[in-house]
């Protein structure tokens, strides 16, 4: 304090407390999407089209416009990510535009943001001296969400621009984005990821992380997700926070934190449906609906378990399968679950007469 107030300055001795402070904080808490997304083009997985093209292009440094489609979780951004940091480096923040469905994308951001950032000149070397390509990268996340206008605005700023910047857009539905982006566009489908592939990456952060999880309930996992590995990762985290350090992951913590209908309450439902008792199906489906799973999750596991289901023949499953399209669209529409349920099982209940 002394002499801080002689020279208005810390001594060294002050100095030394805050820094040592903030060295100890050095590891930050990362979600392990992020911690675990793919470094460069060649760790992504099963994309095998997708990677060939950019490591080509990579080599040669140079991209065309590119247009990523399918599924959500199959590596869509973090392969465009990937990519730019192969080609600029540790500075490749500086060199991209990001922009996602929680941005404003309207014709007005088009002609503002995106025209203002594709406009600027890019040098072909970075800060620290090394060559790099002379372009940037603007990468429009959930492209099939942006207006028609703003995506008419766009097709004029790819075609005048393409010496400065290339365009990403990445979508789940390619159907949405207006023919004249497309065409403009090099695509590529990424297809939902085989099971053995999401199967082996979470083996993987098992062990990086410590986490127990035997192979019944990895599988159990990776069927959950659908082919989504971010939705895969998210989960077997959730489930690791649940439990705790140390403790084994159970089919049941999975079951919880996903959400899923355990199949002992459809072959339940069903067999209360095929006794045609009308009040034991009241009281059934009250008793479900305490357990607070969600009408669509209930919906789209029955209908799978009807398919496979032995005992009904062919066109009592047609009649059940009509039925279970229009109770879906009804509770997507707002109406009551418990009602639509119990709409539902009493067809299954006509269906068995």
């Amino acid at each position: 304090m002394h002499s801080f107030l002689k020279s208005g300055k810390l001594d060294n001795s002050e100095k030394a407390g805050p820094s040592s402070s903030k060295s100890s904080k050095k590891s930050k808490l990362v979600p392990w999407v992020e911690k675990y997304r793919p470094r460069t083009v060649s760790d992504v997985v099963e994309q095998r089209d997708a990677v060939s093209v950019l490591q080509q292009c990579i080599t040669g440094a140079d991209l065309p416009n590119l247009l990523f489609y399918g599924p959500p979780g199959t590596g869509k951004t973090s392969t465009i990510l990937a990519a730019a940091r192969q080609l600029f480096g540790d500075y490749y923040k500086d060199r991209i535009l990001e922009l996602n469905a929680s941005d404003e994308r309207g014709i007005q951001v088009i002609r503002d943001k995106v025209k203002t950032f594709s406009q600027l000149t890019a040098s072909a070397t970075r800060p620290d001296g090394k060559p790099c390509p002379p372009f940037k990268i603007v990468i429009l996340d959930e492209a099939d969400s942006m207006t028609h206008a703003a995506q008419a605005a766009l097709r004029r700023t790819m075609e005048k621009e393409t010496k400065s910047t290339r365009f990403c857009l990445i979508c789940n539905y390619v159907s949405r984005i207006i023919e004249p982006l497309t065409s403009r566009c090099t695509k590529f489908r990424f297809k939902p990821l085989n099971e053995s592939m999401i199967l082996e990456r979470l083996s993987f952060i098992c062990k990086e992380e410590n986490v127990k999880c035997d192979d019944k309930t990895l599988n159990t996992l990776v069927e959950m997700s659908g082919g989504d590995m971010r939705k895969a990762i998210t989960s077997l985290q959730s489930c690791a926070k649940l439990k705790g350090s140390g403790n084994p992951i159970s089919i049941e913590n999975v079951l919880e934190v996903t959400g899923v209908v355990p199949d002992h309450w459809l072959t339940e439902f069903l067999d209360v449906c095929k006794s045609k008792n009308y009040k034991d199906l009241e009281e059934f489906l009250r008793k479900m609906m305490f357990e607070a799973y969600a009408a669509s999750q209930i919906l789209e596991q029955l209908n799978e378990f009807l398919i496979n289901f032995d005992e009904l023949t062919d066109k009592q499953k047609s009649l059940i399968g009509e039925k279970l399209g229009e109770v879906s669209f009804k509770t997507q529409d707002g109406a009551s679950e418990y009602i639509q349920l119990l709409d539902l099982g009493c067809c299954i209940i006509g269906a068995y007469a």
